[in-house]
């Protein structure tokens, strides 16, 4: 359980520091590029934890896919920028290969169970 939390400190570091980049490019600000750096810092330290107890597919997958997703979203509000028909369909594209990783995985480990 710990190692999900950590996956998800990773996820929020990831978002924060990369949101920072761009609002330190919009804003030329020293600071931004402070948070980046500490933030993404942050978030490759909780992901190198977390791939101790995940399968690294799927920590990989949710922490870089959740990312964009959200990051996305978030500068589309925040920076104005646009979301086309075809950002919609590669983000949805990237949720179901998501769920597709994380379904695999499981299904590996309960067969690998069974056979046990």
């Amino acid at each position: 359980m710990f190692a999900w939390v950590l996956l998800l400190l990773a996820i929020f570091s990831e978002i924060i520091g990369t949101l920072a980049m761009k609002w330190s490019s919009v804003d030329e600000s020293a600071t931004g590029y402070w948070i980046m750096l500490v933030m993404i810092a942050c978030s490759y330290i909780f992901l190198s934890f977390a791939v101790k107890k995940i399968a690294l597919g799927v920590a990989y997958a949710l922490w870089e896919g959740i990312g964009i997703l959200i990051i996305t979203l978030f500068s589309v509000q925040l920076f104005g920028e646009p979301l086309s028909p075809m950002k919609i369909a590669g983000l949805s594209t990237l949720v179901i290969g998501i769920m597709l990783i994380k379904t695999g995985t499981r299904q590996k480990k309960e067969a690998q169970h069974v056979r046990s």
